[in-house]
Protein backbone atom coordinates (compact mmCIF):
# COMPACT_ATOMS: atom_id res chain seq x y z
CA UNK A 1 0.00 0.00 0.00
CA UNK A 2 1.37 3.34 -1.04
CA UNK A 3 0.02 6.82 -0.35
CA UNK A 4 -3.09 6.10 -2.45
CA UNK A 5 -5.39 3.11 -2.71
CA UNK A 6 -7.08 2.18 -5.96
CA UNK A 7 -10.76 1.29 -5.87
CA UNK A 8 -10.25 -2.47 -5.71
CA UNK A 9 -7.54 -2.31 -3.02
CA UNK A 10 -9.62 0.04 -0.90
CA UNK A 11 -12.58 -2.32 -1.23
CA UNK A 12 -10.50 -5.29 -0.10
CA UNK A 13 -9.19 -3.27 2.84
CA UNK A 14 -12.78 -2.30 3.69
CA UNK A 15 -13.89 -5.93 3.63
CA UNK A 16 -11.32 -6.78 6.31
CA UNK A 17 -13.19 -4.32 8.53
CA UNK A 18 -16.69 -5.48 7.62
CA UNK A 19 -16.35 -9.26 7.65
CA UNK A 20 -14.52 -11.86 9.67
CA UNK A 21 -11.84 -13.71 7.69
CA UNK A 22 -12.61 -17.06 6.13
CA UNK A 23 -16.21 -16.20 5.17
CA UNK A 24 -16.51 -18.44 2.10
CA UNK A 25 -19.79 -16.81 1.06
CA UNK A 26 -18.14 -13.40 0.84
CA UNK A 27 -15.06 -14.94 -0.73
CA UNK A 28 -17.20 -16.42 -3.50
CA UNK A 29 -18.77 -13.05 -4.22
CA UNK A 30 -15.41 -11.30 -4.39
CA UNK A 31 -14.02 -14.00 -6.68
CA UNK A 32 -17.02 -13.69 -9.02
CA UNK A 33 -17.60 -9.93 -9.13
CA UNK A 34 -14.60 -8.26 -7.54
CA UNK A 35 -14.18 -6.51 -4.21
CA UNK A 36 -15.34 -3.07 -5.37
CA UNK A 37 -18.66 -4.38 -6.71
CA UNK A 38 -19.16 -6.49 -3.59
CA UNK A 39 -18.51 -3.51 -1.30
CA UNK A 40 -20.99 -1.44 -3.31
CA UNK A 41 -23.60 -4.15 -2.85
CA UNK A 42 -23.06 -4.17 0.90
CA UNK A 43 -23.27 -0.37 1.11
CA UNK A 44 -26.41 -0.09 -0.99
CA UNK A 45 -28.09 -2.93 0.85
CA UNK A 46 -29.21 -4.87 -2.18
CA UNK A 47 -27.69 -7.39 -4.50
CA UNK A 48 -29.76 -6.41 -7.53
CA UNK A 49 -28.89 -2.72 -7.10
CA UNK A 50 -25.24 -3.63 -7.48
CA UNK A 51 -25.80 -5.89 -10.47
CA UNK A 52 -25.70 -9.15 -8.52
CA UNK A 53 -28.32 -11.08 -10.35
CA UNK A 54 -28.76 -13.86 -12.82
CA UNK A 55 -26.28 -16.59 -13.64
CA UNK A 56 -23.25 -14.49 -12.71
CA UNK A 57 -24.42 -14.19 -9.15
CA UNK A 58 -25.39 -17.84 -8.93
CA UNK A 59 -21.78 -18.66 -9.73
CA UNK A 60 -20.82 -16.79 -6.59
CA UNK A 61 -22.11 -19.38 -4.20
CA UNK A 62 -25.74 -19.46 -5.31
CA UNK A 63 -26.74 -16.42 -3.31
CA UNK A 64 -28.49 -14.59 -6.02
CA UNK A 65 -31.55 -14.76 -7.83
CA UNK A 66 -33.79 -17.58 -7.36
CA UNK A 67 -35.91 -19.12 -4.72
CA UNK A 68 -36.67 -18.25 -1.18
CA UNK A 69 -33.88 -20.22 0.47
CA UNK A 70 -31.16 -18.65 -1.67
CA UNK A 71 -32.65 -15.17 -1.27
CA UNK A 72 -32.96 -15.56 2.50
CA UNK A 73 -29.35 -16.73 2.74
CA UNK A 74 -28.26 -13.73 0.70
CA UNK A 75 -30.08 -11.29 2.94
CA UNK A 76 -28.73 -12.85 6.11
CA UNK A 77 -25.22 -12.57 4.74
CA UNK A 78 -25.84 -8.97 3.71
CA UNK A 79 -27.05 -7.99 7.19
CA UNK A 80 -24.03 -9.68 8.73
CA UNK A 81 -21.63 -7.63 6.63
CA UNK A 82 -23.54 -4.38 7.10
CA UNK A 83 -23.29 -4.44 10.89
CA UNK A 84 -19.86 -2.78 10.88
CA UNK A 85 -20.40 -0.22 8.12
CA UNK A 86 -20.37 2.64 10.62
CA UNK A 87 -16.84 1.64 11.66
CA UNK A 88 -15.40 1.69 8.14
CA UNK A 89 -12.54 4.23 7.81
CA UNK A 90 -12.30 6.56 4.84
CA UNK A 91 -9.86 5.79 2.03
CA UNK A 92 -7.57 8.59 3.18
CA UNK A 93 -7.39 7.18 6.69
CA UNK A 94 -6.46 3.74 5.37
CA UNK A 95 -3.78 5.18 3.10
CA UNK A 96 -2.39 7.08 6.09
CA UNK A 97 -1.52 3.80 7.80
CA UNK A 98 1.55 3.51 5.57
CA UNK A 99 3.08 6.33 7.60
CA UNK A 100 2.95 3.99 10.59
CA UNK A 101 4.89 1.31 8.75
CA UNK A 102 1.80 -0.73 7.86
CA UNK A 103 1.05 -1.83 4.31
CA UNK A 104 -1.78 -3.66 2.57
CA UNK A 105 -1.17 -6.56 0.19
CA UNK A 106 -3.96 -7.85 -2.05
CA UNK A 107 -4.29 -10.84 -4.40
CA UNK A 108 -2.48 -9.99 -7.60
CA UNK A 109 0.05 -7.68 -5.94
CA UNK A 110 3.72 -8.60 -6.41
CA UNK A 111 4.05 -9.34 -2.68
CA UNK A 112 0.95 -11.57 -2.49
CA UNK A 113 1.89 -15.19 -1.60
CA UNK A 114 0.21 -17.26 -4.30
CA UNK A 115 0.05 -20.28 -1.97
CA UNK A 116 -2.81 -18.55 -0.17
CA UNK A 117 -4.93 -19.03 -3.28
CA UNK A 118 -5.06 -22.74 -2.38
CA UNK A 119 -7.59 -21.72 0.28
CA UNK A 120 -10.11 -21.01 -2.47
CA UNK A 121 -13.07 -18.94 -1.33
CA UNK A 122 -11.63 -18.93 2.20
CA UNK A 123 -8.45 -17.12 1.19
CA UNK A 124 -7.84 -13.74 2.86
CA UNK A 125 -9.54 -10.73 1.31
CA UNK A 126 -6.21 -8.95 1.85
CA UNK A 127 -3.31 -9.01 4.30
CA UNK A 128 -2.08 -6.22 6.53
CA UNK A 129 1.70 -6.31 6.95
CA UNK A 130 4.33 -4.69 9.11
CA UNK A 131 7.97 -5.47 8.53
CA UNK A 132 11.03 -5.16 6.35
CA UNK A 133 10.92 -8.43 4.38
CA UNK A 134 8.95 -9.27 1.26
CA UNK A 135 6.22 -11.72 2.31
CA UNK A 136 5.91 -13.63 -0.97
CA UNK A 137 9.63 -14.06 -1.44
CA UNK A 138 10.09 -15.04 2.22
CA UNK A 139 7.43 -17.74 2.00
CA UNK A 140 8.78 -19.39 -1.13
CA UNK A 141 11.13 -21.45 1.05
CA UNK A 142 9.43 -21.63 4.41
CA UNK A 143 8.29 -24.00 7.12
CA UNK A 144 5.62 -23.39 9.74
CA UNK A 145 6.80 -24.36 13.21
CA UNK A 146 3.99 -24.55 15.75
CA UNK A 147 3.26 -26.16 19.08
CA UNK A 148 1.99 -25.81 22.59
CA UNK A 149 1.79 -22.49 24.41
CA UNK A 150 2.63 -24.33 27.65
CA UNK A 151 5.78 -25.80 26.15
CA UNK A 152 8.24 -27.71 28.27
CA UNK A 153 11.94 -26.85 28.33
CA UNK A 154 12.42 -29.70 25.86
CA UNK A 155 9.84 -28.32 23.44
CA UNK A 156 11.17 -24.76 23.58
CA UNK A 157 14.74 -25.95 23.08
CA UNK A 158 13.88 -28.17 20.13
CA UNK A 159 11.75 -25.47 18.47
CA UNK A 160 14.50 -22.88 18.86
CA UNK A 161 17.26 -25.18 17.59
CA UNK A 162 15.29 -26.43 14.59
CA UNK A 163 14.20 -22.91 13.66
CA UNK A 164 17.75 -21.59 13.89
CA UNK A 165 19.08 -24.48 11.82
CA UNK A 166 16.56 -24.20 8.99
CA UNK A 167 16.88 -20.39 9.01
CA UNK A 168 20.66 -20.70 8.67
CA UNK A 169 20.02 -22.80 5.55
CA UNK A 170 17.91 -20.05 3.98
CA UNK A 171 14.43 -21.17 4.99
CA UNK A 172 11.97 -18.74 6.57
CA UNK A 173 10.11 -19.74 9.72
CA UNK A 174 6.36 -19.07 9.93
CA UNK A 175 4.57 -19.17 13.26
CA UNK A 176 1.92 -17.45 15.36
CA UNK A 177 3.90 -15.42 17.95
CA UNK A 178 2.21 -17.17 20.89
CA UNK A 179 3.97 -18.15 24.08
CA UNK A 180 5.83 -21.44 24.10
CA UNK A 181 6.84 -23.14 20.87
CA UNK A 182 5.84 -20.24 18.59
CA UNK A 183 7.99 -17.74 20.44
CA UNK A 184 10.93 -20.16 20.59
CA UNK A 185 10.70 -20.70 16.83
CA UNK A 186 10.69 -16.97 16.10
CA UNK A 187 13.62 -16.36 18.44
CA UNK A 188 15.59 -19.23 16.95
CA UNK A 189 15.20 -17.82 13.44
CA UNK A 190 16.12 -14.33 14.61
CA UNK A 191 19.21 -15.62 16.40
CA UNK A 192 20.37 -17.19 13.13
CA UNK A 193 19.82 -13.88 11.29
CA UNK A 194 17.06 -15.57 9.33
CA UNK A 195 13.66 -14.38 8.19
CA UNK A 196 10.60 -15.18 10.25
CA UNK A 197 6.91 -14.45 9.66
CA UNK A 198 4.47 -13.94 12.55
CA UNK A 199 0.81 -14.43 11.61
CA UNK A 200 -1.45 -12.76 14.17
CA UNK A 201 -5.09 -13.14 15.17
CA UNK A 202 -5.34 -9.37 15.73
CA UNK A 203 -4.17 -6.18 14.05
CA UNK A 204 -0.48 -5.93 13.21
CA UNK A 205 -0.26 -2.88 15.47
CA UNK A 206 -1.65 -4.77 18.47
CA UNK A 207 1.03 -6.58 20.48
CA UNK A 208 -0.55 -9.89 21.41
CA UNK A 209 0.37 -11.37 23.72
CA UNK A 210 1.42 -8.12 25.37
CA UNK A 211 4.57 -9.74 26.71
CA UNK A 212 5.75 -10.26 23.13
CA UNK A 213 5.77 -6.60 22.07
CA UNK A 214 9.56 -6.58 21.81
CA UNK A 215 9.58 -9.93 20.00
CA UNK A 216 7.08 -8.69 17.42
CA UNK A 217 9.15 -5.56 16.87
CA UNK A 218 12.19 -7.78 16.30
CA UNK A 219 10.24 -9.93 13.86
CA UNK A 220 9.14 -6.81 11.95
CA UNK A 221 12.73 -5.56 11.83
CA UNK A 222 14.00 -8.83 10.34
CA UNK A 223 10.92 -10.37 8.77
CA UNK A 224 7.17 -9.74 8.55
CA UNK A 225 4.22 -9.45 10.92
CA UNK A 226 1.02 -10.33 9.02
CA UNK A 227 -2.69 -10.38 9.77
CA UNK A 228 -6.06 -10.68 8.04
CA UNK A 229 -7.58 -8.38 10.65
CA UNK A 230 -7.25 -4.60 10.23
CA UNK A 231 -5.12 -2.43 12.50
CA UNK A 232 -6.61 -1.97 15.94
CA UNK A 233 -8.60 -5.22 15.97
CA UNK A 234 -8.02 -7.33 19.08
CA UNK A 235 -7.62 -11.09 19.37
CA UNK A 236 -10.34 -13.55 20.40
CA UNK A 237 -10.32 -17.31 20.92
CA UNK A 238 -12.11 -18.04 17.68
CA UNK A 239 -9.78 -15.85 15.63
CA UNK A 240 -6.80 -18.02 16.53
CA UNK A 241 -8.48 -21.00 14.86
CA UNK A 242 -9.35 -18.96 11.77
CA UNK A 243 -5.78 -17.60 11.67
CA UNK A 244 -4.25 -21.09 11.70
CA UNK A 245 -5.31 -21.85 8.13
CA UNK A 246 -3.14 -18.94 6.93
CA UNK A 247 -0.10 -20.23 8.81
CA UNK A 248 -0.54 -23.62 7.13
CA UNK A 249 -1.20 -22.12 3.69
CA UNK A 250 1.74 -19.71 3.70
CA UNK A 251 4.39 -22.35 4.40
CA UNK A 252 5.69 -25.16 2.22
CA UNK A 253 5.06 -27.55 5.11
CA UNK A 254 4.16 -27.60 8.80
CA UNK A 255 6.21 -28.93 11.70
CA UNK A 256 4.59 -29.57 15.09
CA UNK A 257 7.23 -29.62 17.82
CA UNK A 258 5.18 -30.25 20.93
CA UNK A 259 1.39 -30.43 21.24
CA UNK A 260 -1.22 -32.11 23.38
CA UNK A 261 -4.29 -33.79 21.98
CA UNK A 262 -6.35 -30.60 22.37
CA UNK A 263 -3.65 -28.14 21.32
CA UNK A 264 -4.43 -25.46 18.77
CA UNK A 265 -1.30 -26.60 16.95
CA UNK A 266 -3.21 -29.66 15.80
CA UNK A 267 -5.68 -27.31 14.15
CA UNK A 268 -2.82 -25.86 12.09
CA UNK A 269 -1.59 -29.37 11.34
CA UNK A 270 -5.05 -30.40 10.17
CA UNK A 271 -5.17 -27.46 7.76
CA UNK A 272 -1.75 -28.41 6.38
CA UNK A 273 -2.89 -32.00 5.93
CA UNK A 274 -6.10 -30.99 4.18
CA UNK A 275 -4.16 -28.66 1.88
CA UNK A 276 -1.93 -31.56 0.90
CA UNK A 277 1.21 -29.97 2.37
CA UNK A 278 3.98 -32.00 4.04
CA UNK A 279 3.25 -32.50 7.72
CA UNK A 280 5.98 -33.29 10.26
CA UNK A 281 6.19 -33.83 14.00
CA UNK A 282 8.90 -34.14 16.62
CA UNK A 283 8.50 -37.16 18.91
CA UNK A 284 8.61 -36.75 22.66
CA UNK A 285 8.48 -38.85 25.81
CA UNK A 286 5.60 -41.29 25.81
CA UNK A 287 4.84 -40.11 29.35
CA UNK A 288 4.36 -36.49 28.24
CA UNK A 289 0.82 -35.35 27.47
CA UNK A 290 2.33 -32.43 25.54
CA UNK A 291 3.76 -34.86 23.00
CA UNK A 292 0.60 -36.94 22.57
CA UNK A 293 -0.59 -34.78 19.68
CA UNK A 294 2.73 -35.18 17.88
CA UNK A 295 2.49 -38.93 18.24
CA UNK A 296 -1.01 -38.86 16.79
CA UNK A 297 0.25 -36.92 13.78
CA UNK A 298 2.96 -39.51 13.19
CA UNK A 299 0.81 -42.59 13.88
CA UNK A 300 -2.59 -41.65 12.45
CA UNK A 301 -1.99 -38.77 10.02
CA UNK A 302 1.09 -40.22 8.28
CA UNK A 303 3.15 -37.23 9.40
CA UNK A 304 6.92 -37.54 9.02
CA UNK A 305 8.95 -38.08 12.18
CA UNK A 306 11.74 -35.50 12.21
CA UNK A 307 14.57 -34.92 14.66
CA UNK A 308 16.82 -32.45 12.82
CA UNK A 309 16.80 -29.58 10.36
CA UNK A 310 18.13 -31.99 7.73
CA UNK A 311 15.04 -34.14 8.21
CA UNK A 312 12.79 -31.11 7.82
CA UNK A 313 14.45 -29.93 4.62
CA UNK A 314 14.42 -33.45 3.20
CA UNK A 315 10.64 -33.57 3.71
CA UNK A 316 10.28 -30.25 1.95
CA UNK A 317 12.84 -30.86 -0.78
CA UNK A 318 10.31 -31.64 -3.53
CA UNK A 319 8.80 -28.24 -2.81
CA UNK A 320 12.13 -26.61 -2.16
CA UNK A 321 13.38 -27.50 -5.61
CA UNK A 322 10.55 -25.52 -7.09
CA UNK A 323 10.93 -22.66 -4.65
CA UNK A 324 14.36 -21.56 -5.79
CA UNK A 325 13.11 -18.82 -8.05
CA UNK A 326 10.40 -16.37 -7.04
CA UNK A 327 9.67 -15.90 -10.73
CA UNK A 328 8.95 -19.58 -11.29
CA UNK A 329 6.32 -21.90 -9.89
CA UNK A 330 7.59 -21.86 -6.35
CA UNK A 331 4.30 -20.70 -4.89
CA UNK A 332 2.59 -23.82 -6.11
CA UNK A 333 2.09 -26.61 -3.65
CA UNK A 334 2.15 -30.16 -4.96
CA UNK A 335 0.60 -32.75 -2.73
CA UNK A 336 2.68 -34.54 -0.17
CA UNK A 337 3.38 -38.25 -0.68
CA UNK A 338 0.76 -40.48 0.86
CA UNK A 339 -2.08 -37.98 0.88
CA UNK A 340 -2.88 -37.48 -2.77
CA UNK A 341 -4.26 -34.18 -4.02
CA UNK A 342 -5.28 -31.63 -1.40
CA UNK A 343 -8.97 -31.39 -0.74
CA UNK A 344 -10.87 -28.41 -2.15
CA UNK A 345 -9.98 -25.35 -0.15
CA UNK A 346 -13.53 -24.12 0.16
CA UNK A 347 -14.60 -27.38 1.73
CA UNK A 348 -11.52 -27.34 3.91
CA UNK A 349 -12.42 -23.98 5.33
CA UNK A 350 -16.09 -24.61 5.82
CA UNK A 351 -17.29 -24.11 9.39
CA UNK A 352 -18.33 -27.74 9.72
CA UNK A 353 -14.82 -28.92 9.03
CA UNK A 354 -13.39 -26.65 11.71
CA UNK A 355 -15.87 -27.95 14.23
CA UNK A 356 -15.06 -31.57 13.45
CA UNK A 357 -12.00 -31.78 15.68
CA UNK A 358 -12.28 -29.89 18.98
CA UNK A 359 -9.27 -27.95 20.17
CA UNK A 360 -10.80 -25.65 22.80
CA UNK A 361 -12.79 -26.30 25.94
CA UNK A 362 -15.79 -24.48 24.46
CA UNK A 363 -15.61 -26.01 21.02
CA UNK A 364 -19.00 -27.70 21.36
CA UNK A 365 -20.43 -24.28 20.40
CA UNK A 366 -21.07 -23.55 16.74
CA UNK A 367 -18.99 -20.80 15.14
CA UNK A 368 -21.61 -18.06 15.39
CA UNK A 369 -22.27 -18.77 19.08
CA UNK A 370 -18.53 -18.89 19.78
CA UNK A 371 -18.10 -15.54 18.03
CA UNK A 372 -20.81 -14.00 20.24
CA UNK A 373 -19.16 -15.43 23.36
CA UNK A 374 -15.82 -13.96 22.26
CA UNK A 375 -17.50 -10.55 21.89
CA UNK A 376 -18.83 -10.51 25.47
CA UNK A 377 -16.90 -8.46 28.02
CA UNK A 378 -15.64 -9.91 31.27
CA UNK A 379 -16.59 -6.73 33.15
CA UNK A 380 -19.39 -4.27 32.59
CA UNK A 381 -21.71 -5.29 29.80
CA UNK A 382 -22.72 -4.73 26.17
CA UNK A 383 -26.11 -4.51 24.54
CA UNK A 384 -27.04 -6.91 21.73
CA UNK A 385 -26.55 -4.29 19.01
CA UNK A 386 -23.00 -3.56 20.14
CA UNK A 387 -22.27 -7.27 20.50
CA UNK A 388 -23.46 -7.73 16.91
CA UNK A 389 -21.01 -5.06 15.74
CA UNK A 390 -18.09 -6.58 17.64
CA UNK A 391 -18.86 -10.13 16.50
CA UNK A 392 -19.69 -9.14 12.93
CA UNK A 393 -23.07 -10.89 12.98
CA UNK A 394 -26.63 -9.77 12.37
CA UNK A 395 -28.70 -8.79 15.39
CA UNK A 396 -31.18 -11.68 15.13
CA UNK A 397 -28.32 -14.18 15.17
CA UNK A 398 -26.77 -12.52 18.22
CA UNK A 399 -30.04 -12.62 20.15
CA UNK A 400 -30.46 -16.32 19.36
CA UNK A 401 -26.88 -17.07 20.40
CA UNK A 402 -27.19 -15.09 23.64
CA UNK A 403 -30.12 -17.29 24.64
CA UNK A 404 -28.08 -20.42 23.95
CA UNK A 405 -25.09 -19.04 25.86
CA UNK A 406 -27.25 -18.14 28.84
CA UNK A 407 -28.82 -21.60 28.87
CA UNK A 408 -25.38 -23.16 28.69
CA UNK A 409 -24.04 -21.15 31.58
CA UNK A 410 -21.59 -19.13 29.47
CA UNK A 411 -23.27 -15.70 29.59
CA UNK A 412 -25.43 -13.67 31.91
CA UNK A 413 -27.44 -10.47 31.86
CA UNK A 414 -26.29 -7.44 33.84
CA UNK A 415 -27.33 -3.81 34.23
CA UNK A 416 -25.28 -2.79 31.16
CA UNK A 417 -26.45 -5.66 28.95
CA UNK A 418 -24.62 -8.99 28.60
CA UNK A 419 -21.28 -10.26 29.84
CA UNK A 420 -19.39 -13.50 30.36
CA UNK A 421 -20.89 -15.38 33.30
CA UNK A 422 -18.80 -15.04 36.43
CA UNK A 423 -17.68 -18.28 38.03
Amino acid sequence: MTGRLDEESYARAALTYLAEPGDVRLGALVAARGAACTLHAIRTGGFQAAGFQGAGFQAAGGLAAGGGAARAAAQRAMRRWQVRLAELPAAGDLAGLCKKGIRLVCPGDPEWPVRLDDLGDARPYALWLRGSADLRFSCLRSVAIVGSRAATAYGSYVASELAASVAARGWAVVSGAAYGVDAAAHRGALAADGVTVAVLACGVDVPYPAGHADLLDAVAAQGVVASEWPPGRTATRLRFLVRNRVIAALAAGTLVVEAGQRSGALNSARHARDLGRPLMAVPGPITSELSAGCHTIIRDWQGALVTSAADVIECLSPLGAGDQSPLGTGDQSPSAPGWGPGQPAAGHAAPGRRRASPVLERDALDLETAAVLDALPLRGGLGPARIAAVAGLELDTVIRCLGALAAGGFAERCDQGWRVRRT
